[in-house]
C-alpha cells in the first residue's frame, strides 16, 4: 500500500469510530495467528479510543484501561509511569478545562501507532500540532510514548495548513 493511500484511509470519521471503541482495550492478539495488520488495527482503535476518552472527555480513568502501569514516557515534561502521567494531566485539565484534541490522521504499523493531532486549550487558542507515537504491548495497552509538538502558525510560507 502506498503511503498516500495509507494516509488517505487513515483520516478518520471520528464520530462513529471513537464512540464505538471507548469501552475497553481491544486485544491485538485476536485469534491464533492473527496478522500483523490485525494487531496494528486493534492498536490504532485503542489509541483513538484512549485519546478521545482521556484528552477530550478528560476521563482520567481511561489511563487504567489503556495505559500499562510501567508506561515509559519520552516527553521531557512528564515523568514515566501511568500514575505520573495521570497526575500531570490532572493539573493540565484543571488549568485548561476546555482543552480538546482533534485527530486528523492515524497510522498503525505493528505495535506502533502515530496520531497527527490538533490540540487547543480553548476557543481562542490556535493550538499545537502534535504527532504522538505510541508503542503497544500484546494486550493492547500503551507501554511507551514519544511526541513532537509545534505551535500552529497564523500562516505558512507554502500556503498549506498544518492539517490539510
Amino acid at each position: 500500500m502506498s503511503i498516500r493511500r495509507l494516509i488517505a484511509v487513515s483520516i478518520l470519521p471520528l464520530a462513529g469510530l471513537l464512540s464505538a471503541c471507548t469501552q475497553a482495550p481491544v486485544s491485538p492478539q485476536g485469534t491464533v495467528g492473527a496478522s500483523s495488520s490485525t494487531r496494528a488495527e486493534a492498536n490504532k482503535r485503542n489509541a483513538l479510543a484512549f485519546y478521545d476518552a482521556f484528552f477530550n472527555r478528560h476521563d482520567l480513568t481511561a489511563a487504567q484501561r489503556y495505559v500499562a502501569p510501567g508506561y515509559i514516557q519520552h516527553n521531557p515534561r512528564v515523568a514515566s509511569g501511568r500514575d505520573a502521567f495521570v497526575n500531570a494531566f490532572t493539573q493540565i485539565f484543571a488549568r485548561y478545562p476546555q482543552r480538546r484534541s482533534t485527530v486528523h490522521k492515524a497510522i498503525a504499523d505493528g505495535d506502533l501507532v502515530a496520531l497527527h493531532v490538533h490540540t487547543v486549550t480553548g476557543p481562542d487558542d490556535r493550538g499545537m500540532a502534535i504527532v504522538d507515537i505510541f508503542r503497544f504491548d500484546g494486550d493492547g495497552k500503551i507501554v511507551e510514548h514519544w511526541d513532537v509538538m509545534q505551535p500552529v502558525p497564523e500562516s505558512t510560507a507554502s500556503g498549506n495548513g498544518m492539517f490539510d
